[in-house]
């Protein structure tokens, strides 16, 4: 399974340390070795595209950094919070988006005061429908709320996003780019998978995964 590491011809900055580093990492996903000794390392300040096929293991390889799938050898390093959006939303669909948001800032430890919440909220213009149960909103709603959590991320934080603008309108699609290219500017890291273009303004690293989709998860 080859691994190809294509580096944007602007320079990093000068002043960009080693954030993120992958040492010979191996992920299974059933009997299938998806991540298969990948190494790698992503300077603070910025921006990863996550590319291959269906199948060549980009949300494997997001879910693992995050940390909600086990690394079968190898290891990887962060010594930096890492925010996780994924395909699904992780909203608890009985509770309000507001509340959602104020729980999971707590469960990380976030220090995320009411007016924050307001704020990240208003970011993404899902304030008029915060306060409504999360299972009688729409698709592209819930997918407003859960990126709103990057309004309460810290500063300097990895974020591993899968697929995060499937199902913006064309507005929050717009603000999603913007506060990735700041967060980057600000020296936070992105790495993302998307099969649309992603803050395209934004100079970017690319790592290709490429191997057998059989069997394969993304």
């Amino acid at each position: 399974m080859a691994h190809d590491q294509q580096q944007n011809p602007l320079p990093a900055p000068a002043a960009a340390t080693v954030a993120l580093k992958i040492d010979q990492l191996c992920v299974l996903r059933g009997p299938v070795l998806v991540i298969d000794h990948l190494s790698f390392t992503l300077d603070a300040g910025r921006f990863c595209c996550l590319t291959g096929p269906n199948g060549a293991g980009k949300s494997t390889l997001l879910r693992t950094l995050a940390g909600r799938l086990p690394a079968t050898s190898g290891a990887f390093t962060c010594p930096v919070g890492r925010i996780y959006v994924g395909h699904a939303d992780g909203l608890s669909p009985a509770i309000s988006g507001r509340h959602n948001l104020a729980s999971w800032a707590a469960l990380y430890a976030i220090d995320a005061k009411p007016d924050t919440i307001d704020h990240a909220l208003d970011a993404f213009d899902a304030g008029s429908f915060a306060d409504r149960p999360v299972h009688l909103l729409s698709r592209g709603q819930r997918r407003r709320l859960a990126l709103a959590r990057l309004g309460l991320a810290p500063p300097n934080s990895l974020w591993l996003l899968d697929e995060p603008n499937a199902g913006l309108d064309h507005a929050a699609d717009t603000h999603l780019d913007a506060m990735i290219a700041a967060h980057v500017s600000a020296g936070g890291m992105v790495m993302a998978a998307t099969h649309g273009p992603l803050a395209a303004s934004v100079p970017q690293v690319r790592l290709e995964l490429a191997g057998n989709k059989a069997g394969a998860s993304r």
